[in-house]
């Protein structure tokens, strides 16, 4: 199917940013701020999103005309397998409090933030977004991949039975300000820099990565992703969910290597193959979204410089 693009405007629109601590949300704050609009957020000291009660009360408050719903408890490998309840509770019920409370408090439009997690392991790659629920999951982060899954389930039924204007994006793997460089609980681009930076400061003779290194993944900046947040949210329609990805591949291992050029790190690099892979490659096709006419700005290197330069400006702060 041939997506068409629309023209809808943000202009003066109250738009809430939900998650706009983390590093989708702020991305996406920082691009918002450069347009004429409205910008909501919330703490989580004053809203807990899995209550529907006070998620439901605060929007009947601030009556958000556009929602980006960019929370979520992420993870990478370890966390996923080590806290499955809380992957698939708490991502259950933000994303539900969050879309029902949408629908009654008539929010013009919502913008879902998936995962390129939602596709079955064996499906054919680049995966593309027909692939949805054609398989089993990946067991890695299976929980996390539910969750989400019924995220979009929820957005395509209020669009069938209530007209409601939700659409979901499937984001590639991300790095950029804001990243968990938590050692084990963080997604391997902020694994790896954290990991290379403090084996150069303190002078470490090597450095242990996860897994073989010869998994495949796709990796983007997060600021791309937030441009393409917004021109979906202007130019996109559809029941379908949209792949969001900058359709280019790197080995873990070559993606180590570049990252230890960028540190400046001169030590060893050591695979510890006793520790899982994940799947063996995961690349979307965003065929979808460069039909409409977008593409990502950062290329791998240049991303990475920026992620390295934002994460030595805030070195201090990650400490505390």
């Amino acid at each position: 199917m041939v997506e068409k693009r629309i023209n809808y405007s943000l202009k003066n629109k109250r738009i809430w940013i939900v998650g706009h601590n983390g590093m989708v949300g702020s991305a996406i704050l920082r691009k918002l701020k450069r347009l004429n609009c409205q910008i909501q957020i919330c703490q989580r000291k004053d809203v807990d999103l899995r209550s529907q009660p006070d998620v439901l009360n605060w929007m009947k408050k601030k009556k958000p005309e556009v929602i980006f719903l960019a929370a979520a408890k992420v993870g990478g490998i370890f966390a996923n397998m080590n806290y499955p309840q809380d992957f698939l509770y708490d991502n259950i019920m933000i994303s539900f409090n969050i879309i029902n409370s949408a629908k009654l408090v008539d929010v013009e439009k919502l913008i879902y933030l998936g995962s390129s997690c939602i596709y079955p392991r064996k499906a054919k790659q680049p995966f593309c977004e027909s692939s949805l629920l054609t398989g089993e999951l990946e067991s890695t982060n299976q929980w996390y991949s539910l969750a989400k899954i019924s995220g979009i389930k929820l957005c395509q039924a209020f669009r069938i039975q209530h007209n409601c204007n939700f659409i979901s994006i499937m984001p590639t793997n991300l790095f950029g300000p804001m990243d968990n460089f938590d050692e084990k609980n963080g997604h391997v681009p902020a694994a790896l820099l954290n990991r290379f930076h403090k084996a150069k400061i303190k002078e470490v003779p090597s450095v242990e990565v996860w897994g073989s290194g010869n998994p495949l993944r796709e990796f983007m900046y997060v600021d791309d992703l937030a441009d393409a947040c917004v021109f979906l949210a202007k130019n996109y329609d559809s029941i379908e969910p949209i792949n969001v990805g900058s359709g280019l591949e790197i080995s873990i291992k070559n993606f180590a290597f570049l990252i230890k050029q960028i540190v400046g790190y001169k030590g060893k690099v050591i695979f510890d193959k006793s520790k899982p892979d994940g799947p063996k490659r995961k690349l979307l096709d965003s065929t979808k979204i460069k039909k409409l006419g977008w593409s990502p700005k950062y290329n791998l290197k240049k991303g990475l410089k920026l992620y390295y330069k934002w994460y030595l400006d805030n070195i201090t702060l990650l400490r505390k």
